[in-house]
């Protein structure tokens, strides 16, 4: 959910060029604090072009992160140079409009983060529907020389108030293009992945985002590599009672609501969002370690309901907002062939001019799916494209994996133990947003960092004889069972490098995670009414891995690995049955010994969307 428009507070005013240069474009900046029907006043920058000409349309962004930050103090004018994220559009004219939303920065009000909309049901009431509406309305009459039509855009946070400010829209509001937003914070974003709970995230970001309405706040640390410190911190409950003191209210939430309870069904936007009202362009990256899911399920959501085919979706070979403000050539130490952010920008330019400016023809794709491994665009008129074909992909006995079912009985057994829990990157752990972070990047980490730690477990084809395309969505059936009452299951699907690559001895034998994801396996059967595990019981666990486009190249093998912890970016399952996690003792936490089926009872697999090239 972090600031990624607002690249303004982190790259200081790099964006602004104070010297005209053929790479500047002079732009009018105004603040104004815009009244809202319940007579709040929201911060709010414009930027105008400075030169005379054609009346422009608004491309509007809201944020909680502040946008004060990244702009000089006053009334003044910009060149803007490059480095501005909507440089290619500032260059055809546009009136750009960045706002803090109600209960952030200089705006007034009170903020709850990811509120959901209530002004439908309650007459009156005020959200970030109403919002948007009165911003679009106030600027429509009181801004000079613009053409009437309005666009709205943002990345994660900015993204879910662009999915929402499309809802109800003011008759203006023409595009929307929501990005990396959040769709539902307790199956798959942000603070749980299928009830999981994303400790280090969960506690550092609600406390930057809620200990100081008027800023963003660092959690005071007294270490750089934190996973000793959330090792130490023990039990969730001592977080309110060590840090918070009850004073962030998200946290709060968490603790009174720790399962899949009517809080999170109307919190997420599955639930007041239907069918696109505006043309909509929904955007995420493979590896968005943040807001994943959002897209692809919002888009999903929303295209069932389509009947107008304004709804778009653009995936590609990004981290959390990479598309929005760097090249794209590459994440990590993997190369993607091309400069995919700019291409990104050129597609978000033509999607806003067409509906806010009437040039181009208005003919896009359903879909736009970046190809990692082969590393190539590739357009799809449905998505999931319908041609993809089931193909397992088995657990077998000696670590091995391959394309056909086992035919004899089989598993697999390691000790989870609570104390020793899998860190889900290299150490150090840094602050998520602190110094020296590698957080954008955990998600292409070759994972030979534990790949032979005794508690995790591989299976692993032959390599390949021909390429291997999968597109659409992936999906693992883990048969398992525990000694405990609880547990935790990572499934990762692995694209493993030949031993040796001259062309870039770096990737030599490398682990690259094409989708991975953890299950908490209380709610195997209900996310809402979680059951104790039956020790010694095998159980299925079907685990959704997300959409991919990937090519596993000839002479690369395909790995699963399973493993029962991913901390701190998971929090340590106690591995013992409760009702209440964030109400965990110490002694809760035990050691368990966990199995992984192989047999042809119980076949481990993960199911691959196979297209034939």
């Amino acid at each position: 959910m972090k600031k990624f428009f607002l690249l303004l507070a982190l790259a200081g005013f790099r964006f602004i060029s104070f010297s005209q240069s053929p790479d500047s474009l002079l732009y009018e900046q105004t603040h104004y604090m815009i009244p809202m029907r319940d007579g709040v006043l929201l911060n709010t920058i414009v930027l105008t072009p400075a030169n005379p000409g054609s009346p422009a349309p608004f491309l509007i962004e809201r944020t909680p992160y502040g946008v004060d930050d990244g702009f000089p103090e006053g009334n003044t004018q910009l060149n803007l140079s490059r480095r501005f994220p909507f440089y290619e559009m500032a260059a055809g004219r546009y009136i750009f409009v960045f706002q803090d939303i109600r209960g952030k920065y200089k705006s007034q009000g009170s903020m709850q983060i990811h509120q959901p909309l209530v002004h439908q049901s309650q007459k009156g009431a005020v959200d970030e529907s109403t919002d948007t509406w009165d911003t679009i309305d106030w600027l429509i009459h009181h801004i000079k020389n613009n053409n009437g039509k309005a666009g709205i855009v943002g990345i994660s946070y900015p993204g879910w108030l662009a999915l929402v400010g499309a809802v109800d829209p003011h008759p203006a509001l023409k595009a929307s293009s929501e990005q990396a937003c959040m769709a539902d914070l307790f199956l798959g974003d942000d603070f749980h992945h299928n009830g999981a709970f994303r400790l280090s995230y969960g506690l550092e970001y609600t406390y930057e985002v809620e200990a100081d309405p008027t800023k963003d706040s660092d959690f005071p640390f007294p270490a750089f590599d934190l996973f000793n410190w959330y090792l130490h911190l023990g039990s969730l409950k001592n977080v309110n009672s060590s840090y918070f003191h009850n004073k962030i209210p998200t946290w709060n939430h968490f603790v009174k609501h720790p399962d899949y309870d009517s809080f999170w069904q109307k919190n997420s936007p599955l639930s007041y969002v239907s069918r696109p009202e505006v043309p909509q362009l929904h955007v995420g990256g493979y590896y968005d370690q943040e807001d994943l899911n959002g897209p692809q399920l919002m888009y999903g959501h929303m295209e069932k309901m389509d009947k107008q085919h304004i709804n778009h979706l653009v995936l590609g070979p990004w981290y959390h907002g990479q598309w929005g403000r760097s090249k794209g050539d590459s994440i990590g130490l993997i190369s993607l062939g091309s400069a995919t952010g700019d291409a990104f920008r050129l597609l978000q330019k033509k999607w806003f001019d067409y509906y806010l400016k009437d040039i181009g023809d208005g003919k896009f794709e359903e879909a736009y799916a970046f190809q990692t491994g082969s590393n190539v665009w590739k357009t799809y008129t449905s998505w999931p494209p319908r041609q993809a074909v089931i193909r397992p992909l088995y657990a077998g006995p000696r670590n091995s994996a391959g394309f056909t079912k086992p035919t004899s009985g089989g598993s697999v057994s390691y000790i989870s133990d609570p104390q020793k829990p899998v860190p889900y990157r290299t150490l150090p752990i840094e602050a998520t947003y602190g110094p020296g972070s590698r957080w954008r990047t955990w998600q292409v980490e070759d994972q030979r960092f534990v790949y032979t730690r005794p508690d995790v477990i591989s299976f692993t084809t032959d390599s390949l004889t021909e390429d291997l395309v999968i597109t659409g969505a992936v999906n693992a059936h883990l048969f398992a069972s525990t000694t405990g009452t609880d547990a935790d299951w990572i499934v990762k699907l692995i694209d493993v490098y030949p031993d040796w690559d001259s062309a870039n001895f770096k990737l030599s034998g490398y682990q690259l995670p094409v989708t991975m994801e953890v299950f908490r396996g209380k709610y195997r059967k209900s996310f809402s009414r979680p059951e104790a595990l039956v020790p010694g019981k095998p159980e299925e666990y079907l685990i959704g891995l997300h959409q991919v486009n990937h090519m596993f190249k000839k002479g690369h093998r395909i790995m699963i690995q399973v493993q029962s912890s991913w901390f701190p970016m998971i929090d340590r399952n106690p591995q013992k049955f409760l009702p209440n996690i964030f109400e965990a003792k110490e002694s809760d936490f035990i050691k368990a010994t966990q199995t992984i089926y192989f047999s042809e009872k119980y076949p481990t697999r993960i199911d691959l969307p196979v297209m034939n090239q």
